[in-house]
C-alpha cells in the first residue's frame, strides 16, 4: 500500500508535440512522466531481503500510472515505460525492488492493460540527475515506431537516502516514423510481436 512509503513529492511533465521538421500533424504525440520521490528505508546499509520494498510496489504502479493517464487528458496510452534514481547512499537493486512485475502489473492495469512486458532503466545519481525512460508500444515490443523516451528530473531529488520511481506514457509513436518495421495496425497477437 501507499502508505508503506514515505514519499516527499510527485514530479509531473507532459510535451505534446505536433511536428518534427515535417508538416504538423492532425493529432499531436502527447508523452508525459511522472515520478514520486520516497525515502529509501536500505540506504547506507547492506540488506539481502528487499521484499519490503518490493510487496507493497503495487500501489506505487497504480498511482503512478493513474497520475499519467490523468496526463493524457482522456487520450489513450499506446507507448509505456518505467524506472527510476536511486540517492547516492542507495543502490540500483533498490531502485529495481520498486519495479518489479507486482508494480508493473500494477501500473499496466492503471493504464487501460498492455501484453508486452515494460521497458525500464535503472541508475544511481544525485539530486537533480535526470533519467530518460524509455517508450515501447504496450502491445507488441517490436512495433518501432513506438521507440522513445520521455526525460524527467526532480531538481531536489533523490536525495542521498531517497529512491524517485518514474513511468511514462505516450499516446502514439514518434512524429514523423519513416524507418519501417511492424506497425501498430499490424499487431495481430500482442506481446513480443
Amino acid at each position: 500500500m501507499l502508505e508503506d512509503y514515505t514519499v516527499r513529492k510527485w514530479v509531473s511533465h507532459v510535451e505534446e508535440v505536433w511536428h518534427d521538421g515535417g508538416e504538423p500533424l492532425d493529432q499531436p504525440l502527447i508523452k508525459a512522466a511522472v515520478g514520486v520521490v520516497i525515502a529509501n528505508p536500505f540506504a547506507g546499509t547492506w540488506v539481502e531481503d528487499l521484499s519490503p520494498l518490493t510487496a507493497p510496489s503495487a500501489a506505487l504502479g497504480t498511482e503512478l500510472g493513474t497520475r499519467a493517464v490523468a496526463l493524457l487528458g482522456g487520450r489513450p496510452v499506446q507507448s509505456y515505460g518505467k524506472g527510476g534514481i536511486a540517492g547516492v547512499d542507495g543502490e540500483q537493486e533498490h531502485v529495481v525492488a520498486c519495479v518489479t512485475t507486482i508494480f508493473g502489473d500494477a501500473f499496466r492495469d492503471a493504464v487501460g492493460g498492455g501484453q508486452a512486458w515494460i521497458s525500464s532503466v535503472t541508475k544511481s545519481g544525485s539530486a537533480g540527475t535526470s533519467i530518460d525512460i524509455p517508450l515501447a508500444h504496450k502491445d507488441a515490443l517490436y512495433v518501432r515506431a513506438n521507440y522513445d523516451g520521455i526525460t524527467l528530473a526532480a531538481p531536489d531529488g533523490p536525495k542521498p537516502r531517497e529512491l524517485f520511481i518514474v513511468v511514462a506514457v505516450a499516446t502514439r509513436g514518434r512524429v514523423h516514423e519513416r524507418v519501417g518495421g511492424l506497425k501498430a495496425s499490424d499487431i495481430t497477437g500482442g506481446g513480443l510481436w
